[in-house]
This record gives C-alpha cells, sequence and structure tokens, in this order.
C-alpha cells in the first residue's frame, strides 16, 4: 500500500472514532449532570431545613460515578480518533 492510502484510512478512521466517541459520552454525560444538579440541590434544600447529610453512598452516587466512567471512555475514543488524524497527517 502507498503512503497516501495509509494517510487516507488514518484520516477516515479518525473522523469515525471522533463521531462515534461524541456519541457515546454525549448521553452518559448528560444524565451525569441531570444527577449531579439534582444532587445539588437536595443538598441545598438538606441545608435550608437543617438537616445533616449523610457522606455514604447513595444510588445516585452509584450511578453518577458510572456515567462519569462512561462518559470518559468516550472522551479516549474522541481523543484515540484526533490522534489517528495528526497520524494520517504525519504520514505523509
Amino acid at each position: 500500500m502507498s503512503v497516501g492510502v495509509i494517510s487516507l484510512a488514518l484520516i477516515v478512521a479518525g473522523i469515525v472514532l471522533i463521531v462515534v466517541g461524541a456519541v457515546r459520552a454525549r448521553g452518559p454525560y448528560q444524565r451525569y449532570v441531570a444527577l449531579k444538579e439534582q444532587d445539588a440541590n437536595v443538598a441545598r434544600y438538606e441545608a435550608w431545613r437543617g438537616g445533616i447529610r449523610s457522606d455514604s453512598k447513595t444510588g445516585a452516587s452509584v450511578a453518577m460515578q458510572v456515567l462519569r466512567r462512561q462518559a470518559q471512555v468516550g472522551v479516549a475514543v474522541v481523543i484515540a480518533g484526533v490522534v489517528c488524524i495528526v497520524l494520517g497527517f504525519v504520514v505523509r
């Protein structure tokens, strides 16, 4: 294979990885932000009420950890796509 074909393949693969990673990270990130806002709202309410908030793990905190990790994996796929594109231009 010629260098031009390899370069083009890397660039196309990079674009595909960026799209897949962005789609993969978008949903979990949106749900993570919504849960985080809801958690902050509960914290404000409990502070207003004068109650003491427990620092133990809740279902929402575990869900936020899972969603954050899923979003991080999506971002890693996007970064891999950017690296492929850069390599595609360097190989030329």
